[in-house]
């Protein structure tokens, strides 16, 4: 073993000393390094109004020539029209779905120069690799300066489980520190065994020797792109979002426009452009083919699935990446919006408008998060008005007035609940006063302002309408980009549908069969792209095997619950039943969410008992958890299939503990003393007489 640190560490200091006469020998020497960073807030606020997306749309068809169309209004498409209308560009926009409607919605919420590129610009003396990771740790910098509402610095922690690795994380961790120089968000640091398991409880410690934790950034994705979508519309860009490019026009063999389409009204135009940018990530080989038929394909599509856990899987304010996954991947692990994303896979695909999450996908995150868990837990013909790029410290939508206490005036101007006062200013930045101003009456002494959309989340009525205006279109744009609901709980995400519905048709003026539509589409996105069709797929493989003396008796206690011989446990059900044992649930109580059972976190029926038993008072919303726990069809209804089937995974093993079944026991329980105790009754009184 000492032999091996000698190495080790001999090996470190050779690899720094050729690192640095590299990088010394290199056009961009070292001391360029530590080069004060551009990164400086430098723009007032935008006085002019958002148009609408009609005054948008109305502007394409105008018959305008542009300097720039863009095609695609994802991170890289909103990024191209933020620099080029900012160069003084006539900038135009189109995205066929909607604004980071694909990767960029979906992304594990990093902000990062890239680890892995540094080790191999180093192990490979590759200088494009190490330019390309001091730019994006400068873009870092830069993201954490312009949108401080939208982005937070994140430590993450790399669990160390063999000491010969400490120097060898060590050293390259501490090169990426180097790299980022005066834009470095913190130094990185080891922590011993003890430390680490202080930090990240949950970590498995079995051979745990300690960690290293450096730093990065993390940002709401979505937001993020919409925010800079919006910055280059009030910057004069024409951003319109659902218009697709049905073909490109050529004049004298040069592009110079193309055919588009208002997938809302399904209305079709030309316009006329002097350069088209590409940024449509997988679907890129279709937008140069329509340039040339003949050209062969360079995009290799490949999915990337993450999913969302509960957020006590991982502590509020620290990420963990695993380097050394079974099969090479990297796994993040990290907490986001009170949740925690596990992830990511990189599988081969086909181009798809729908991607849809597998269950081999989802089971090797979890493996391989159990792995370390414990058990317990930019055209040469442009003349822009400046040739130098102008985005560099350029603040972004809502960032400007933000401070981070901003979310106490929320509170004392509007009345509004500290939690969603919180959110807002998270999301919204300065711009939550706007949305607060639109909030409705709550009717309660306490929050005056701000119905919430689920009880269990702080999204409100007004960010629906705010969000209209944002140019969400449909009910998957608001519940998935807008919101982050449907990424973060798609159960809750289709309890809040139909009010999200309702409140889009007041401001876009559907009719009852648009709603119906809506409701239908955005069910579907659930079901598919969200993955709620997994999460049965896995509660369905766990079989039935129990004898035919249980299955009776099984029976018989899911008739003790269903009085009235439905054939299914409603809520109400589950409420009288609790009343009948002198328990009293309160529906008004709401509780921070925590997931009773996590299907997808190992394909089983896994319930967290961090309640107590049935002594204590049950609320409402731990009602509804119940109900989750075995309504496997998700039709708020519990049929006596799925409530043998949960029995049956609690006989296997599958399930170490069910509230739904323990209350249907003690359902039982109370009925045979109440039975007795009549008996008792009817031979005290017998033998009295």
């Amino acid at each position: 073993m000492s032999r091996r640190r000698l190495l080790i560490g001999g090996t470190t200091g050779a690899a720094t000393a050729v690192l640095a006469a590299w990088a010394l020998s290199a056009d961009d020497s070292i001391a360029n390094w530590y080069k004060r960073s551009k990164v400086a807030a430098k723009t007032e606020r935008k006085k002019r109004p958002l148009p609408s997306r009609t005054e948008q749309v109305a502007s394409l068809q105008a018959g305008h020539t542009y300097d720039i169309l863009i095609i695609g209004g994802g991170a890289t498409g909103v990024g191209c029209a933020l620099d080029a209308t900012t160069r003084g560009l006539r900038t135009a926009l189109v995205e066929a779905d909607d604004f980071a409607s694909g990767t960029s919605s979906r992304s594990t919420k990093l902000i990062h120069g890239g680890v892995r590129y540094l080790q191999k610009a180093i192990m490979q003396l590759d200088y494009d690799q190490y330019k390309m990771v001091k730019e994006a740790l400068h873009e870092r910098a830069n993201m954490l300066e312009v949108a401080p509402h939208l982005t937070r610095p994140l430590p993450i922690l790399l669990p160390v489980y063999k000491w010969w690795q400490v120097p060898y994380y060590w050293f390259g961790i501490k090169m990426y520190d180097l790299v980022a120089g005066d834009r470095n968000v913190k130094s990185s640091y080891y922590l011993s065994k003890k430390n680490t398991l202080e930090l990240f409880p949950m970590l498995k410690s079995d051979n745990l020797c300690g960690g290293i934790v450096y730093y990065d950034g993390q940002q709401d994705d979505a937001r993020m792109n919409l925010a800079i979508a919006l910055t280059a519309a009030r910057h004069g860009a024409t951003i319109a979002n659902h218009v697709s490019v049905l073909k490109l026009h050529k004049t004298a063999g040069k592009l110079s426009g193309a055919r588009l389409r208002d997938e809302i009204t399904g209305k079709e135009w030309d316009v006329k452009a002097k350069s088209i940018i590409n940024a449509t990530g997988p679907f890129t080989d279709s937008i140069r083919q329509m340039d040339d038929p003949t050209i062969k394909n360079i995009c290799c599509p490949s999915s990337g699935v993450h999913i969302v856990l509960p957020g006590y899987y991982s502590p509020e304010h620290m990420g963990l990446l695993d380097p050394a996954t079974s099969d090479g991947r990297v796994i993040f692990f990290l907490p986001w919006l009170k949740g925690t994303i596990a992830g990511t896979t990189d599988m081969p695909c086909q181009v798809t408008h729908s991607p849809r999450p597998t269950e081999d996908e989802i089971l090797f995150i979890l493996t391989e998060v159990k792995n370390y868990l414990n058990p317990d837990v930019e055209g040469a013909s442009l003349k822009p008005l400046f040739r130098e790029c102008q985005t560099d410290g350029f603040l972004i939508e809502g960032a400007h007035g933000w401070t981070p206490t901003m979310y106490i005036r929320l509170v004392q101007d509007f009345g509004l609940e500290m939690e969603v006062a919180q959110h807002l200013a998270k999301s919204y930045g300065d711009r939550a006063f706007a949305v607060a101003k639109m909030a409705a009456m709550t009717g309660k002494r306490w929050p005056i302002i701000g119905k919430k959309i689920h009880p269990e989340f702080p999204y409100i009525d007004a960010e629906i309408r705010y969000g209209v205006r944002e140019y969400a279109c449909t009910a998957v744009d608001m519940i998935a980009r807008r919101l982050r609901l449907a990424f973060l709980n798609v159960q809750a995400a289709a309890e809040a549908l139909p009010a999200v519905v309702d409140i889009m048709a007041e401001e876009l003026k559907w009719t009852e069969a648009e709603k119906a539509r809506q409701i239908k589409t955005a069910s579907e996105f659930l079901a598919n792209e969200m993955g709620q069709m997994v999460n049965r797929a896995s509660r369905d493989k766990i079989p039935i095997n129990l004898s035919k003396t249980e299955i009776q008796t099984y029976i018989k206690r899911f008739q003790i619950i269903d009085k009235d011989r439905k054939g299914f446990v409603s809520i109400n059900d589950i409420r009288r039943s609790l009343k009948s044992m002198g328990l009293t649930p309160s529906q008004e109580e709401i509780s921070a969410i925590l997931s009773e059972i996590d299907v997808t976190y190992n394909g089983q029926l896994e319930i967290q008992d961090y309640l107590q038993n049935y002594g204590e008072e049950v609320t409402g919303e731990q009602l509804h958890e119940i109900l989750r726990e075995i309504d496997t069809n998700m039709n708020g209804q519990v049929e006596l299939d799925e409530y043998l089937q949960m029995m049956s995974a609690i006989k296997s093993g599958h399930v170490a503990y069910s509230r739904f079944a323990r209350m249907a026991e003690m359902e039982e329980e109370h009925h045979e003393k109440e039975a007795l105790n009549k008996k008792i009754t009817v031979e005290r009184s017998g033998g009295g007489l």
